[in-house]
């Protein structure tokens, strides 16, 4: 069982910044890929980032490219999400989840998840 907790949502005004971070539980966060989705009212959740085990490869939505980052620290079990230039449409529930795969880009390729961290761009 992983427990994850996400946090540093809030209100920020488009052009902005916010970083979020997840705190997993396991002892065995290092082994895991980590990754980001994101659901706004009314639609799919759907993939942001994600980072593997050792942080050498990482995977970023379309949408979102050139504009966050994610990044890990395995000795503080953590995994973070640098968002800049935020715009409206980021508006979201942002959720961090954990996976076996490398390549991990589908919801289906992960098992535990969060409960989320509300992220919220005013224009």
């Amino acid at each position: 069982q992983v427990q994850l907790v996400e946090s540093g949502g809030g209100l920020v005004q488009a052009g902005g910044s916010l970083r979020l971070s997840c705190a997993a539980s396991a002892r065995t966060f290092s082994t895991y890929t980590m990754g980001w989705f994101r659901q706004a009212p009314g639609k799919e959740r759907e993939f942001v980032a994600a980072i593997t085990w050792s942080g050498g490869r990482t995977y970023h939505a379309d949408s979102v490219k050139g504009r966050f980052t994610i990044s890990r620290n395995n000795a503080k079990n953590r995994v973070y999400l640098q968002m800049n230039s935020l715009k409206p449409e980021d508006t979201a529930i942002y959720y961090c989840a954990t996976s076996y795969n490398d390549y991990a880009v589908a919801r289906s390729n992960y098992n535990y998840w969060g409960q989320g961290t509300q992220v919220t761009v005013s224009s």
